[in-house]
C-alpha cells in the first residue's frame, strides 16, 4: 500500500468515525442543528461583509484598509472558536497506536489535513463578499486574489498555533494564559490609546497581499513553516501520552473543604461540585472556557462600540449569566452516570444533589456579576438588566435546564482531555437553544410595554418566585427521577460501557 492510499484510507476510517457510535442515532437531530446552525453563520457573515463593504466604501481610507489595520480581531476570534470544534492530531492518532503504522507518518498526514481544512476557509463567507465590494472596484480581480490568499495563510497559521497551544494545554491549564496574555496585551495596545501605533504597519503588511509583494508572502510562509515544525515536534511527543492517559500527578495534600461540614449531606455533596471542577478534565476544561468567553465579551463591551446596540448589550449580558449553567447543567447527571448505582444506594441522596447543583451553580453567578461590574459603572448596561438576568437565571432558566435530569441517561466521561466528549442529544440542544434566546424576546416585549425600568419587574418577579420554591419543583424533579431511575440507569450503564 503506498502512502497515498494509507492517507486515504485514513481520511475515509475518519469520516466513518462517528457513524459508528453507538450514540449515532439519538445525535441525528443534534447533527441536523449543527448543520443549520454553519449555514446560519455563514448566512449573517454574507450579510455582515456585504453591509460593512458599502458602509466603509464612503471613508476617507480605502475600506478595505479599514479591515485590514484591524484584521487581528479576526485572528483572536478564529483561535478561540477553534476550542470548540478542532481537536489535537495526538488526540485523532490514538485510534491508530497499535497498528504497524509510523507516528511520523500520521503526524505529517494530520498537519497537512489541518492545513488545508475547510475550517481555515470559513472566514471566506464574510470575506470574499466584502472584497467584492471594496477591493475589486478600486484595484482589480488580481489584487483581490492576492488579498484572498493572504488572509487564507493568516487563518492557516492561525491554526497552528491554536493547535501548538491547546497540546501544551494538556499538560497542564496554565499554559491557557499565554494566548489569553498575548491577546489582551495586542487589544489593550490597539485599543486603549487614542492613535493605534499599529494599526499603519498592519495596513502596509496586509497592502502587500494586495500588490503581490513577495516579502508579505514569505514572512506568512516562513512562520507557517515555524508553526508546522513546531507542532510535529510537540505532537510527536504526547501521542502516546495522550493514549496512555500519562500524567505527572504529585500528590502534595488533599483539599478537605472542611467548611461545608456544617451543612451534613448537602455539605458533601456540595464539596463534590466543587471537586468536579478541579479534579476532572473535562468539566474544569468547561468551567475555564465559559469564564474566557465571559472574560472575552465583557472586554469586548467596554472597550469598544461594536456591541453598543440594544440586542448586543442583552445579549452579551445573557450570555455571562447562562454560559457556566449551559457548560455544565445541560448534562446534569450525566457525569455523576459514571458512579451512578452508588449514587441511588441512599434514601433522599439524588435530591440533596440536586440541592447542591443548585446552590453551587447559583453561586458561581457572582463571577459573571463581578465581570459584569464595570459595565455597569460606566452606563454601557444598566442596574436593573443586570439584576434582572441574574435572578431570571437564577429563578427560571436554572429550573428549566434542571428539567433535564429526569430525562439524561447518556454518560459523560470525566477525564477525557479538552472537550473530546460527545455531543449533546435534541432535547439538550432544544433547551440550550431556549434559554439561549427565548428571555431576549421577553426582554425586549417588556421593555416595550413598560419602559426601560420597570420592563425588567417581570424579570425579577419571576426570578424571586423561582427561588423562593425552588424546594418544591427540585423535589417534584426528584419524584420523576425516581419513576424514570431503571431506565436511566440502563442507559447511564450502556453508554457508559461503550
Amino acid at each position: 500500500m503506498t502512502k497515498y492510499q494509507l492517507y486515504r484510507l485514513i481520511e475515509k476510517t475518519e469520516e466513518f468515525k462517528d457513524k459508528r457510535h453507538p450514540m449515532f442515532e439519538r445525535n441525528k437531530f443534534m447533527k441536523f442543528l449543527g448543520w443549520f446552525m454553519i449555514a446560519y453563520y455563514a448566512a449573517l457573515m454574507l450579510i455582515m461583509g456585504v453591509s460593512m463593504g458599502f458602509a466603509l466604501k464612503g471613508d476617507y481610507s480605502a475600506a478595505y484598509h479599514r479591515l485590514d489595520g484591524g484584521f487581528y480581531w479576526l485572528l483572536i476570534i478564529d483561535f478561540w472558536t477553534r476550542f470548540i470544534i478542532q481537536e489535537t492530531p495526538a488526540q485523532k492518532a490514538q485510534q491508530y497506536a497499535l497498528l504497524p503504522i509510523r507516528r511520523s507518518f500520521l503526524m505529517k498526514g494530520y498537519l497537512i489535513r489541518n492545513v488545508l481544512s475547510w475550517g481555515n476557509m470559513f472566514w471566506g463567507f464574510f470575506l470574499i463578499p466584502f472584497g467584492l465590494v471594496s477591493v475589486v472596484p478600486m484595484m482589480g480581480w488580481w489584487a483581490f486574489f492576492g488579498w484572498l490568499l493572504g488572509y487564507w495563510l493568516l487563518f492557516v497559521f492561525n491554526g497552528l498555533c491554536y493547535l501548538f497551544v491547546r497540546a501544551l494545554c494538556m499538560k497542564h491549564m496554565l499554559w491557557f494564559l499565554l494566548p489569553l496574555a498575548l491577546h489582551a496585551i495586542l487589544i489593550c495596545v490597539c485599543v486603549i490609546p487614542d492613535r493605534n501605533v499599529l494599526r499603519v504597519p498592519f495596513v502596509l503588511f496586509m497592502n502587500g497581499f494586495v500588490t503581490w509583494n513577495i516579502l508579505s508572502f514569505l514572512t506568512v510562509l516562513v512562520a507557517i513553516a515555524i508553526a508546522l515544525w513546531a507542532n510535529y515536534r510537540l505532537q510527536m511527543g504526547m501521542v502516546y501520552n495522550e493514549i496512555g492517559k500519562k500524567e505527572d500527578v504529585q500528590m502534595k495534600s488533599v483539599t478537605t473543604l472542611s467548611m461545608f461540614n456544617r451543612y451534613g449531606a448537602l455539605g458533601e455533596y456540595l464539596k463534590m461540585e466543587v471537586k468536579l471542577r478541579l479534579r476532572n478534565k473535562q468539566v474544569k476544561t468547561g468551567f475555564f472556557v465559559g469564564l474566557g468567553l465571559i472574560a472575552f465579551f465583557s472586554l469586548m463591551l467596554y472597550f469598544t462600540d461594536v456591541y453598543d446596540g440594544g440586542f448586543m448589550k442583552s445579549f452579551i449580558c445573557l450570555y455571562d449569566y447562562v454560559i457556566l449553567g449551559v457548560m455544565t447543567l445541560v448534562g446534569i447527571m450525566c457525569y455523576e452516570g459514571n458512579y451512578i448505582d452508588g449514587l441511588m444506594s441512599r434514601r433522599d441522596s439524588i435530591y440533596d444533589l440536586l440541592r447542591a447543583k443548585y446552590y453551587f451553580n447559583s453561586i458561581l453567578l457572582l463571577l459573571p456579576f463581578i465581570f459584569i461590574l464595570p459595565l455597569m459603572i460606566n452606563g454601557k448596561i444598566s442596574v436593573w438588566m443586570n439584576i434582572g438576568y441574574m435572578l431570571f437565571t437564577v429563578g427560571v432558566l436554572y429550573p428549566c435546564v434542571f428539567q433535564l435530569a429526569v430525562y439524561n441517561k447518556n454518560t459523560l466521561p470525566l477525564n477525557v482531555k479538552l472537550m473530546k466528549s460527545n455531543q449533546g442529544t435534541m432535547m439538550q440542544n432544544i433547551v440550550s437553544m431556549v434559554i439561549l434566546f427565548l428571555p431576549l424576546a421577553l426582554e425586549k416585549i417588556c421593555v416595550l410595554l413598560l419602559g426601560p425600568v420597570w420592563g425588567y419587574m417581570p424579570l425579577i418577579t419571576l426570578g424571586v418566585a423561582g427561588i423562593l420554591t425552588h424546594r418544591l419543583w427540585l423535589r417534584n424533579i426528584y419524584k420523576r427521577m425516581m419513576v424514570r431511575r431503571y431506565e436511566n440507569m440502563e442507559g447511564f450503564r450502556a453508554s457508559r460501557n461503550s
